[in-house]
């Protein structure tokens, strides 16, 4: 297992964002992983989403496992931490791990890990990763 850099996205919990119980509902948690991916992207892999785009390109959710530590709520400030944990050996997927942490206690609320592959958007088919993608996603 190769654990690459880890990058982190700071956020802020929004009003609806908050379910019936007063604190944010679990699907939030998975839009704030995808923005925190969305920002890292560009920011720190140096290739954006609409970089992939161009190149005909796009990254398929295939699995999700999301543990639920405590809840986050309305207002509070966190931070979005992802890491790629390895290349998958079939060569045209990725899995990420991710953790969110309270910023206020540095609490983590929430980890797990999605498995992306890398898909031909005019065939909707996995493709093998290429090298110059591998290796701006190694650092």
């Amino acid at each position: 297992m190769n654990i690459h850099s880890k990058f982190e996205t700071e956020m802020q919990v929004r009003p609806d964002d908050i379910d019936l119980f007063q604190h944010v509902h679990s699907s939030r948690y998975m839009d704030y992983v995808l923005a925190a991916r969305y920002d890292q992207m560009a920011r720190c892999y140096g290739m954006s989403w609409e970089t992939f785009i161009q190149r005909g390109l796009g990254w398929y959710l295939t699995a999700i496992t999301m543990n639920f530590l405590r809840p986050l709520g309305l207002g509070e400030r966190f931070m979005v931490r992802t890491w790629i944990e390895e290349f998958l050996p079939d060569g045209d997927g990725v899995r990420v791990r991710f953790e969110i942490e309270k910023q206020a206690t540095g609490k983590r609320c929430l980890n797990g890990h999605a498995e992306y592959k890398l898909i031909n958007l005019a065939t909707s088919r996995a493709i093998p990763i290429p090298e110059d993608i591998k290796s701006k996603y190694s650092i």
